[in-house]
């Protein structure tokens, strides 16, 4: 005998929540999964009416949910916002492109404007390049540090007011847990805030950053599967050709593991990600700004300055770990000395 929707108790369900166990059918399982995210949306007051929201679109399910799930809000509950799509090509053959031609479809799908900026015309180097140089063992460190600063840059270019980005409720959870075994206490601090760069309702950039929101963020991924299954929606569903290797990988393998016995993990680690506080007495990071790109630092140099000088001078390592007693010898265009260059130059394939 079926299953009755337990939302509509008329209707046969069709899937059970990973993240509640509830049977629903199709039409009560979108309007739930919608109706969280429109309360995500509302208790962290991410928008204002008549502001221009830059949706990051990569082609893959997570951005493709947040256009079309923004696109549905943001007529039914009338928001007032202005939506366009930003993507980035990092110039990967056979997987950036391949997904830059699903946004381009969903550009039509959904009749908003799309801007694509690229590492070629940003920082003249692609990932393919890259990794050409610095061999696969850091170039994520690589691609996240430049995708970053281009999604700003390409934010600017639209002269949007936010972006918002396809984080999910897993993807918090893999970074609290990333920087809880890294130690890394600054990026702890922010990784579970909802809006970073900004200044909350005021929406004021810290250090010229255009404020970044994650309507997603309590969305299981597993949940965002089934709701582009379910609505057909058109993504790209390839993994990176680059990330076989990436650090984050052994986060996700055991947050599956932790999900698996108890579903409600992913929501846990968020919440003390967000409750956990610095003792009084640690030092921070002070934010600044790059003194070459004027880009949001706390060191003299931003990372992605720092990363391009090494890709530039033929030593890939300068910007992999702590190097920042070179940054005034890098401002200064000073040659590093041989023993520098020689540790700097060897790259782990």
């Amino acid at each position: 005998m079926p299953v009755v929707c337990s939302g509509c108790e008329g209707r046969p369900a069709v899937l059970k929540r990973p993240k509640t166990g509830h049977s629903l059918c199709r039409a009560c399982f979108f309007w739930a999964f919608e109706e969280e995210v429109h309360q995500t949306v509302l208790s962290a007051r991410l928008f204002r009416p008549g502001e221009r929201v830059g949706i990051g679109a990569s082609g893959g399910k997570d951005s493709t949910v947040l256009a079309h799930v923004m696109k549905v809000l943001n007529e039914r509950y009338s928001y007032g916002l202005e939506l366009v799509l930003l993507s980035v090509d990092e110039g990967i053959t056979g997987y950036r492109d391949d997904s830059l031609e699903t946004v381009r479809r969903n550009q039509q799908q959904y009749s908003l404007p799309l801007e694509v900026v690229s590492y070629q015309q940003l920082y003249g180097w692609t990932m393919d390049d890259i990794v050409r140089q610095v061999g696969w063992k850091n170039n994520c460190t690589f691609c996240g540090v430049f995708r970053r600063q281009a999604l700003d840059r390409g934010a600017m270019m639209l002269k949007v007011d936010k972006i918002c980005t396809g984080h999910n409720a897993d993807d918090v959870a893999e970074t609290v847990l990333m920087n809880v075994l890294r130690g890394d206490i600054a990026r702890l601090r922010r990784c579970t805030a909802i809006m970073t760069g900004g200044g909350g309702e005021e929406g004021v950039g810290d250090g010229g950053v255009i404020p970044r929101c994650k309507p997603l963020k309590y969305a299981y991924e597993k949940e965002i599967v089934l709701y582009a299954y379910f609505n057909k929606l058109d993504y790209f569903s390839t993994e990176c050709i680059y990330s076989p290797n990436a650090y984050r990988g052994h986060a996700r393998a055991f947050l599956k593991d932790l999900e698996a016995v108890r579903p409600s993990s992913i929501v846990d680690v968020i919440h003390s990600g967000e409750n956990l506080c610095v003792g009084v007495g640690v030092r921070m990071p002070v934010q600044g700004n790059c003194t070459r790109c004027g880009y949001i630092s706390s060191q003299k140099l931003c990372k992605a300055c720092v990363l391009l000088e090494g890709l530039n001078r033929g030593l890939p390592k300068l910007g992999i770990g702590k190097h920042q007693r070179l940054h005034d010898k890098i401002l200064a265009q000073e040659p590093l000395s041989e023993k520098e260059e020689r540790k700097l130059r060897a790259v782990d394939f």
